[in-house]
């Protein structure tokens, strides 16, 4: 026995403490990863000998375990857990990209998603329509601005016309909107011209002839299309066939212009030309008039109002039009040694030669576990069995330095030989 292998163990010990009371402390971060010091005994041996004498223990290395942490939700859209495996990429300051997985992130004033640090989180961003641009990740910035209107320029009906009806034609030939005698039925639907202004459009149907219908249509209360004399004329004319399924005429949308008019709050709205009508969607049966979808493709213009992430990483920017469209993708990477991972503090880590590169892609994707919004990946320290743990470390730093007490007493013995 020597003094070499007591020492050793206490300063193994020493640094096993060290260990655990890092894991301690970090019981409580969002994304932290505990470490386990592992330990490796030393032997002297002689050159072509055998039987070698143990001579202590060193800490050969701490390593990090990647364990799954706990999922807690939050109250803040921004903030993400990774459940599986894989990592947040974020770039600092000076353009390093870094690997996390502390999910708490927020805007800056910029737009860009930053986690505690300052640190951007990568992904790929979305053009002006909302198509998602894959290749080299760069910096998430979400929308300030609002979204812009869009004009109508399509509208489809889905409806049923009663068989039972008798025709309405006035024997002008015309109709009086103001009668309801001349029409059989009317409806209603919101269209938006280039500014985003409401246009009221309203479609009344009156019944020809057998199997045939006529469609007017008005904009803020005027015919969008009229005859010769200037009476408001159809857009188009319906027949169908004799069980009153899919109309036979017309067979396709049927264009028409809205003009420049005084709405109810007196803007004047911009002509709109060739608006198309979808008329494939209506039948003609022996029940009443109703109307069981209505839909035009445009909108006014909105403002952001909320942000959502799906599992899959899109960034999804809602406005207060009711529309919505992706802002971005996140990127998240994986490492066949994460192990090898160098940890650089606030929860970060920087790849190494033993980690290998990193492989990249979309959440859910290939070994890349998803993520949940509104909720944070607590530490995986088990703070039950790192105190057991720093219990047997002290047991063993006291037995530790019996050794060398013992070693003491031994030398002391043998200097008061005489």
């Amino acid at each position: 026995m020597s003094f070499q292998q007591g020492l050793s163990g206490l300063n193994a010990s020493s640094k096993s403490l060290d260990v655990i009371g890092n894991n301690v402390a970090n019981a409580s971060t969002y994304g932290a990863k505990s470490s386990r010091a592992e330990f490796a005994d030393l032997y002297a041996n002689a050159i072509g000998g055998s039987g070698g004498v143990g001579i202590g223990v060193t800490v050969e290395k701490v390593s990090q375990q990647f364990s799954q942490g706990n999922i807690t939700t939050t109250d803040n859209s921004l903030d993400l857990a990774i459940k599986g495996d894989g990592f947040f990429e974020v770039k600092d300051t000076n353009g390093q990209t870094l690997y996390t997985r502390n999910g708490q992130f927020e805007k800056d004033k910029e737009g860009y998603l930053v986690n505690p640090q300052g640190q951007q989180l990568m992904g790929y961003p979305a053009d002006t329509t909302g198509v998602i641009q894959p290749g080299a990740a760069k910096p998430l910035q979400l929308p300030t601005a609002g979204i812009n209107p869009k004009p109508t320029s399509r509208i489809t009906l889905e409806m049923n016309l009663d068989a039972s009806k008798g025709t309405t034609t006035p024997a002008s030939g015309t109709i009086d909107f103001a009668d309801a005698t001349t029409y059989n039925n009317a409806s209603s639907i919101t269209a938006y011209d280039a500014k985003g202004q409401e246009v009221a459009l309203t479609y009344y149907v009156q019944k020809s002839g057998t199997d045939a219908w006529n469609i007017y249509v008005t904009a803020n209360g005027t015919s969008v299309a009229t005859n010769a004399a200037g009476d408001p004329a159809p857009v188009t004319s319906m027949t169908f066939p004799a069980n009153g399924s899919a109309p036979t005429s017309p067979t396709a949308p049927v264009s028409f212009d809205i003009p420049a008019s005084t709405n109810a709050v007196g803007a004047v709205t911009v002509p709109m030309t060739g608006v198309k009508l979808d008329l494939g969607g209506v039948t003609q049966y022996g029940s009443i008039f109703g109307v069981t979808s209505g839909v035009q493709d445009g909108y006014a213009p909105g403002q952001l109002a909320s942000i959502a992430i799906d599992p899959s990483g899109v960034i999804m920017a809602s406005y207060s039009n009711g529309q919505s469209k992706p802002a971005g993708q996140i990127e998240m990477a994986s490492f066949r040694n994460p192990q090898g991972l160098q940890p650089l503090g606030g929860n970060a880590w920087e790849r190494t030669y033993a980690s290998g590169d990193p492989v990249v892609g979309v959440p859910g994707s290939g070994n890349l576990g998803a993520l949940k919004s509104g909720a944070l990946e607590e530490s995986n320290v088990d703070l039950t069995g790192e105190l057991v743990n720093m219990m047997t470390a002290q047991r063993v730093y006291q037995a530790n330095s019996q050794t060398i007490k013992t070693q003491d007493s031994i030398m002391q013995t043998l200097v008061n030989l005489r």
